[in-house]
């Protein structure tokens, strides 16, 4: 599943590099904790290489590497996480986009996740 997701990413990467206007690779280290009530359940540090892009209303991003999961009270572990996503504006005014993402990370199970959401500037 990983292998297709990579393949996915990549393919995409190569379809709208030809529409770029601001496109570029980025270093993208980021931390993610997590607690339940007040019990910490440990965190996930991803060193990512990405490349992103977009044009007239759109922008787009992949990016993936390695991921040390680092659950609390358990052995640490390597695995690797990627994820790619965009945004579009929607209204002529440029004030209304709408984003996405979809994510996955490998593991005893492929795990993924996906986000959706609107962004109304002010």
């Amino acid at each position: 599943m990983i292998k297709s997701f990579a393949i996915g990413a990549a393919a995409t990467a190569v379809a709208l590099a030809p529409m770029s206007a601001l496109a570029g690779p980025y270093f993208n280290p980021e931390f993610n904790g997590s607690t339940y009530a007040e019990e910490y359940l440990g965190g996930v540090l991803t060193m990512d290489i990405g490349y992103e892009g977009g044009g007239e209303g759109f922008s787009w991003y992949v990016q993936g590497g390695p991921a040390a999961v680092m659950p609390e009270g358990a052995d640490n572990e390597v695995e690797f996480a990627g994820k790619f996503g965009g945004s579009v504006v929607v209204d002529a005014a440029e004030k209304i986009s709408v984003y996405g993402e979809l994510s996955g990370i490998t593991g005893d199970d492929f795990g993924w996740g996906s986000k959706l959401g609107a962004k109304y500037a002010f």
